[in-house]
Parts: C-alpha cells; structure tokens; sequence
C-alpha cells in the first residue's frame, strides 16, 4: 500500500525508484549466517530506521518488521535490531509489505520481486519464476494458506507450488489520460466471511466472493470519494474503510493537483464520508488501522494522525523529527500485541508516546 508520491513528496514514487538500486531475482535459496546479525553499531543509533518506513509487520513471535525504501527490511526482536537486505539474500532493498505465512515463514514484496525468508534462507521470485510483475505492492495470506499478490500490474496467487494470474474486472471509467496506475493494486484484505477486497489506484475498489465467483465493484459512482484506493480495513463492526487519494496527483500540471479524495466508511450498504473533519476530504489516506479498544486510526496526509472513537476525531502530532517529515506522510500504522502504537513515515518509524507522536531511531527509544 505504499503511496506513489511518499505522502508529501513533491516528486512521485515513479521518479524515485529510479534511483533505488535493485537486483534480478533468484529462485535458490541464499544461505544466512546466523538469524541475528549484531546491532548496529552506536554512530548509528541516532540514524532512521529508514528514509521511508512504508510497512510495518508484528509475527506469531512478537517481532516486529519494518519494510524502508533503500534498506531492506528491519527486524526488532525486543532485544536487537536487525537488518536483511539484498546482502543478506532479499530480492530487493525496497521493501513495501510483509506478511507470515501459516508454517511461520515470512514473505517480503519489494519493487525487484517477492522474497521468502524461512529463520535461514531466502528463496526469491520474480517474472522469470511466474510472479505476475516485480513491483509488489501488497501481500495477504488467506485462511486457506494461498499468498495473494498485489503489484504494479494486476493480481497473482501462490499456491505454495506455481503463481497464477487472477484478472480482475476493469470498470467503465474515464480514466485520464495522463494517469499510469490504474492496473496498480495497493491493497488486499480478506473479510470475516472470507471474501478478498483488492484496492487498485485507478479502478476503485473491488469485492471477490470465492464460493460464487462474483465480483462486486465500488467507484465514485457507488460513494468513493475517488477511484484511486490506497488502503481498506475492515473493523470489528464489519464496517469496511477506504483510504484514497486525489487522482489528480498525476497531473503533470503541478497547479491542477487538487481534488477528490479522503476516508469513507461503508456499512454494506451507504457510504459516509467525512468532510467536515479537516484533512479527511480533498486528502491523500494512506493508512487505517484499528487498535484493540476499537479505535480507528487514520493518517492524514499533511496534519498528522487521528483517532476516531466512534463520536469524534483526535488529532495527534508530533514532536522533534516529525516535525520535519515531509508533512507528515503516513505510511502504515500498526498497534503491536502490547498495545503500542506504531507509525511509518516519510521520514522515518515513530511511536504514540502519550499524546505525541515521537522518532524512534536505530537506539531508540524501543520502550
């Protein structure tokens, strides 16, 4: 679910990735010394995590993930940070979602291809191994153990054996001209009643129901606030949530890059909308989380981060670097097991800390 334009950036994430260095698949496995490389050392530990933290992941074991763009993937044990990059055996240093399969492996989308770490070794795929497109944007494990594959160009399934293509319907849209991301799928989510929700930058939004085969399929037509969806959650009400963005942000005319965009919320039947709250309307969203109370958060692009109790928005800033990260891009939010809130930025990870939002560089603070 990484945004093209790193929420705030003046150039978009196209322009960007041209100067990420990435590698060329592999499908046999690359041997790792040992699970837990050394800390880094001190000089570092005033440095960030990453430039931009785009995804954070906590596993069955507590540790948590934290895909950068240019890094590689960064692990916390509770003890230690550890970082994996194309050294290491990842397929690429740009790391854009994380997920753990049922036997306990992790899986790493990144924008040179799809990585599987077992504890030891990783195991690469790209093109050349049947993955529908090297630039992954979002992974979902489903109930049956299948990966679903989220990327620049459409939807793949992992079988555990062989990749398949899953097309996914195009909807009748004017879709302008100057905009090259409607095939993207920035996120896949499965239901409580098992249907696959695919967000695509572009096409809206759409719902799979694997028992009958039916798509259903959700625009500006249908209450989007716009057709390019960076984010779905669904909360423990059943509600599903939708972050977009302006599809505007593709004008080549910096002047014109302005329009619909924001937080819905869709009952099952109407979508509500939220305009009166600042930042939630003619905005970029990015992230939706929802905590153990039943909290929504939402980042809004340019403001900071809400909490939404079911009445009424929080908003919640920040302090030192936040200041400073290109106003305040949220990536990803995501509460750990022990309640802590964690956030992802253009600029670096952060944590709620009371009522700021504060940087957690290589030496912390952790806790």
């Amino acid at each position: 679910m990484t945004n093209p334009y790193l929420s705030g950036l003046v150039f978009p994430l196209l322009l960007l990735l041209v100067f990420i260095t990435a590698c060329g698949g592999q499908s046999n496995p690359t041997p790792v010394e040992g699970n837990h490389p050394p800390l880094l050392p001190s000089p570092d530990a005033g440095a960030q995590i990453g430039e931009y933290v785009v995804h954070i992941f906590e596993d069955k074991k507590g540790w948590l993930w934290f895909g950068t763009l240019g890094k590689g993937v960064a692990c916390y044990d509770g003890r230690s940070l550890t970082y994996f990059s194309i050294q290491e055996g990842l397929v690429g240093d740009a790391v854009t979602t994380i997920v753990e399969d049922h036997a306990g492996n992790m899986w790493f989308g990144t924008q040179s291809g799809l990585s599987k770490y077992d504890g030891k070794t990783f195991t690469n795929f790209t093109t050349k191994d049947g993955l529908c497109n090297d630039r992954v944007s979002d992974l979902l494990v489903d109930k049956d153990g299948s990966i679903w594959i989220g990327t620049w160009a459409g939807v793949c399934r992992y079988n555990g054996l062989f990749f398949s293509q899953f097309p996914l319907p195009i909807p009748e849209l004017d879709v302008p001209s100057y905009q090259a991301t409607a095939n993207w799928v920035t996120e896949i989510i499965e239901d409580r009643e098992g249907n696959i929700w695919f967000g695509r930058s572009g096409y809206g939004a759409y719902k799979y129901e694997p028992v009958s085969g039916k798509f259903t399929g959700f625009t500006k037509k249908e209450g989007l606030p716009s057709n390019c969806v960076q984010a779905i959650m669904e909360d423990t009400k059943g509600n599903i949530w939708f972050g977009t963005r302006m599809a505007e942000r593709d004008d080549p005319d910096p002047k014109k890059r302005r329009g619909a965009g924001g937080l819905s919320r869709f009952d099952g039947k109407t979508f509500q909308h939220f305009p009166a709250v600042e930042g939630l309307h003619h905005n970029d969203i990015y992230s939706i989380a929802e905590d153990q109370k039943g909290n929504i958060w939402i980042g809004a692009t340019g403001l900071g981060v809400y909490c939404y109790d079911g009445e009424s928005f929080k908003i919640f800033k920040g302090t030192n670097r936040m200041d400073l990260t290109y106003s305040y891009g949220v990536q990803d939010i995501l509460e750990d097991r022990n309640g802590q809130l964690w956030f992802g930025f253009s600029g670096g990870l952060f944590r709620l800390l009371g009522d700021s939002i504060v940087n957690v560089p290589v030496g912390g603070p952790w806790k």
